[in-house]
C-alpha cells in the first residue's frame, strides 16, 4: 500500500511537493479507508486530482507511477532509451528527486531517488524498525571521482553484483532479478498496479484495448461474469457480454481473433453486436473494467488519468464504490486519478482531494483539500469549488 510521495523538478513540478493517502487523525473510520498493516495510520483507497486544464495533473499520478516503474522495471529497460524523466524547464539543477513511503508484506519502506537523464545519482531503501528507520543500502554517485559507492547493511545482493548495476537501474529491480528477499517481495508489492500514463501523457484506449480486454476476460469467466454484470447494472443496454472466435484472414493467412458482442434484448428477441460497434464508452466501460476487475481482486495500485473520459459524470460514483465497498475491494486495492467532472468532490472526503494549479512563474503547486485552514468535512466542496474559494480553478 502506498502512503506517501514526495518528489521534485520533474515536468512542471519545480518544488517539492507531496501526494499522500494518509489520513489525519480526526478522520472517521469510513468504509473509503483502511488501517494499516504496518502503523498506526489510516489510508485512504481514493485519491483525485483536481485543477484547471495544464494545471499539472497528469504529472502529479506520471511521478508516482514512475517511481513503481522505476523500482519495479528498470532493470529490463534496453540500452539507449531514455527515462520518463524530464526536469522543470527552468530549474538549473537536472537532478529529479523522489521519496516514497509504502508498506509490504506489515513492513514500512522509505525508499529515496535522485536521478538525471544519464544515471541515478543516489538511491536508498529503509525499513521501519520500532520508531526508527533502518537503512537497508544506499548508492551514492561521486561525480568528481567518477564513481558510485553502494553500501548493504541490510539488504543481501552479492556486493560483486551490486557494483555491475546500470546507470538507470534501480538496485532493487537488479537485486529482485537475484532473488534478494525483500527486492521481490518490494516488487510484488508495487508492481501490482494498472496505469493508463505514460511519458507524453494519457493513453487512451483504442480498437486493440478492447480485443485485448477480451483475451483477459476469456482468460478467467469470474472476471468475464463481473463485467457483464456490471455493464448491465450501468445501464449500458446490455443483458451480456460473450466472446466469440472468429476467423480473419490477414496477409494471406487464416488467423482466429477472439471478439466480444455486447448482448442486446427487448424482452423477448436478443440481437448481437461487436463490441467495436457499441458506442465510445460502452467499450471504455469494457476495458477499464478489464484493467480494475484484476487490481481489485488481488490488491494493488491503480494511476488513471481522465477517470471520466467517454463516460456519463453519473458513471463515476459506481467505480468509485468499487473501491470503497470492502466486497468488491477486499484487499485495500487504491485509486489516484485525475478529473474534470468536478461534481465527484461531493462522493470524497477532504483527505480525498488534491488540487492542481500552475502559478505565474510556471511552476506547478498542489495541496489536499485536507491541509487548508477553515475547510470543514462537511462543507459542499463542489460548490465552494466552483465559486473559487479553494484555487486551482480557470482563469477566464
Amino acid at each position: 500500500m502506498l502512503h506517501t510521495l514526495r518528489f521534485s523538478n520533474f515536468f512542471s513540478f519545480a518544488d517539492e511537493t507531496e501526494v499522500s493517502f494518509v489520513l489525519d487523525s480526526h478522520s472517521n473510520g469510513t468504509e473509503s479507508s483502511f488501517a494499516s498493516t504496518a502503523t498506526d495510520r489510516r489510508l485512504s483507497k481514493l485519491l483525485a486530482v483536481v485543477g484547471a486544464n495544464g494545471a499539472g495533473k497528469t504529472n502529479v499520478i506520471k511521478a508516482l507511477d514512475f517511481v513503481c516503474w522505476f523500482v519495479t522495471k528498470s532493470f529490463f529497460m534496453e540500452p539507449g532509451r531514455s527515462l520518463a524523466v524530464q526536469p522543470h524547464a527552468l530549474e538549473d539543477s537536472g537532478a529529479s528527486h523522489f521519496e516514497l513511503e509504502f508498506e509490504a508484506s506489515g513492513k514500512l519502506y522509505r525508499y529515496a531517488l535522485a536521478l538525471n537523464k544519464e544515471r541515478v545519482l543516489s538511491e536508498s531503501l529503509r525499513v521501519k524498525t520500532s520508531r526508527l528507520f533502518s537503512t537497508l543500502f544506499t548508492r551514492q554517485w561521486n561525480a568528481q571521482t567518477g564513481t558510485e559507492s553502494i553500501k548493504q547493511p541490510h539488504f543481501g545482493l552479492p556486493q560483486k553484483q551490486a557494483e555491475k548495476v546500470k546507470p538507470l537501474a534501480s538496485l532493487i529491480s537488479m537485486a529482485e532479478q537475484f532473488g534478494v528477499e525483500t527486492a521481490h517481495t518490494i516488487v510484488q508489492a508495487l508492481g501490482r498496479r494498472h496505469s493508463n500514463v505514460g511519458a507524453m501523457g494519457r493513453q487512451a484506449f483504442q480498437a486493440p484495448d478492447v480485443l485485448g480486454a477480451a483475451e483477459f476476460f476469456a482468460d478467467s469467466e469470474a472476471h468475464r461474469a463481473r463485467m457483464a454484470t456490471l455493464l448491465h447494472q450501468w445501464d449500458f443496454g446490455l443483458k451480456d457480454v460473450r466472446l466469440e472466435t472468429l476467423r480473419t484472414i490477414r496477409e494471406g493467412k487464416e488467423e482466429k481473433v477472439l471478439v466480444p458482442f455486447g448482448i442486446h434484448s427487448d424482452g423477448e428477441r436478443e440481437m448481437k453486436l461487436p463490441m467495436l460497434a457499441e458506442s465510445s464508452g460502452t467499450q471504455a466501460a469494457f476495458v477499464l473494467l478489464a484493467d480494475l476487475l484484476p487490481i481489485l481482486a488481488e490488491g494493488g495500485t491503480v494511476v488513471f488519468d481522465e477517470l471520466e473520459s467517454d463516460l456519463h459524470p453519473l458513471m463515476l460514483e459506481p467505480i468509485l464504490n468499487l473501491f470503497i465497498s470492502p466486497k468488491t475491494n477486499p484487499h485495500n486495492a487504491q485509486m489516484v486519478f485525475t478529473c474534470h467532472s468536478v461534481e465527484i468532490l461531493n462522493l470524497l472526503k477532504k483527505g480525498q482531494i488534491m488540487l492542481v494549479e500552475k502559478n505565474e512563474r510556471c511552476r506547478s503547486e498542489a495541496w489536499r483539500l485536507s491541509d487548508m485552514e477553515g475547510v470543514r468535512a462537511d462543507d459542499n466542496f463542489y460548490a465552494k469549488y466552483m465559486a473559487g474559494a479553494y484555487g486551482a480553478v480557470p482563469m477566464l
